[in-house]
């Protein structure tokens, strides 16, 4: 049963963080995209430092693992990964983006082998890496001239997903003595800060250019509340069953729930290259888990 309630939790993150690409479309209509990160993760991190007073729990970060795991989450997983991607994005395309961060699967396993013997790498989990980057490349359908033309901007998506691939192998090495909560808004908190350094060394990202709308103020609040606050206390949760292996493939699942959400709210079309590139993810992970789908 605890394997259907993780199989459970980790579909509601897919779908938590597929959604929150057709918020993100909405928002930069109106927002440049890392002050609109920054303002994100400022109410995510205000949120969940109210709960932890709310809650009494400890908040102060007292081992070196504390620090650790809060710096390095925060500054990697919520600064530098968003602040990498978006201003890559103002070089390549969305599509381009996206099959870049699908090497985050591609990248974890190797890092993980390097700091620890604990995770397994085996030939049937490097088959459904390569199924799953190869359904990512479909669905993305990216243009080769857009590499080959946009050297910085691919530079930086790669550092990106390099960004959140070592914070995820560093921060699940480590234990904070934090209650679960602290810790997470000690991360947001940091993640913001470096965002908003970001702004202010970043070219043509100023909140003097945003339009506070109210479907971007609404893209907000989801993005804050739901993907953010709640989607990484999920995340974090399932790295700590998981592993940052496994937990790697969620970079294959979200773009189904992406796919899904822009059809159907935003009336983007899911093409057959989409339809292609799912069954190779599903194809992926099948190869992946196939002695755990094997056994009763």
């Amino acid at each position: 049963m605890s394997r259907y309630r993780t199989a459970g939790r980790f579909l509601l993150l897919c779908a938590i963080w597929g959604t929150a690409f057709m918020a993100t479309d909405v928002g930069l209509a109106d927002l440049p995209a890392v002050p609109f990160a920054a303002v994100r993760f400022d109410v995510a991190a205000a949120l969940l430092f109210a709960a932890v007073l709310a809650s009494g729990a400890d908040i102060r970060p007292r081992t070196r693992d504390d620090y650790v795991y809060v710096l390095v989450g925060g500054a990697l997983i919520i600064g530098a990964h968003h602040a990498f991607l978006f201003a890559g994005q103002r070089y390549v395309t969305g599509g381009v983006a996206a099959v870049l961060l699908g090497l985050v699967p591609v990248v974890t396993p190797a890092l993980t082998r390097l700091v620890s013997t604990d995770e397994e790498f085996t030939a049937a989990t490097a088959l459904g890496v390569a199924l799953g980057f190869v359904g990512v490349v479909v669905i993305a359908d990216p243009d080769p001239a857009n590499l080959a033309d946009s050297v910085l901007g691919v530079a930086l998506v790669l550092a990106s997903a390099l960004a959140f691939a070592v914070a995820a192998v560093v921060t699940h090495s480590r234990s904070p003595s934090m209650p679960f909560l602290s810790t997470q808004a000690w991360m947001m908190g940091v993640g913001a800060v470096v965002l908003h350094a970001a702004v202010l060394a970043l070219p043509g990202q100023s909140f003097a250019a945003a339009t506070w709308t109210p479907s971007a103020l609404g893209a907000i609040a989801y993005l804050s509340v739901v993907a953010g606050a709640g989607g990484f206390l999920l995340y974090f949760t399932l790295l700590e069953d998981l592993g940052p292996i496994e937990m790697s493939f969620i970079e294959y699942v979200i773009p189904v729930f992406a796919a899904l959400a822009g059809w159907l709210v935003l009336g983007q079309d899911v093409t057959t290259a989409t339809v292609a590139g799912f069954a190779f993810i599903l194809a992926g992970f099948v190869a992946a888990k196939w002695r755990a789908l094997r056994r009763p």
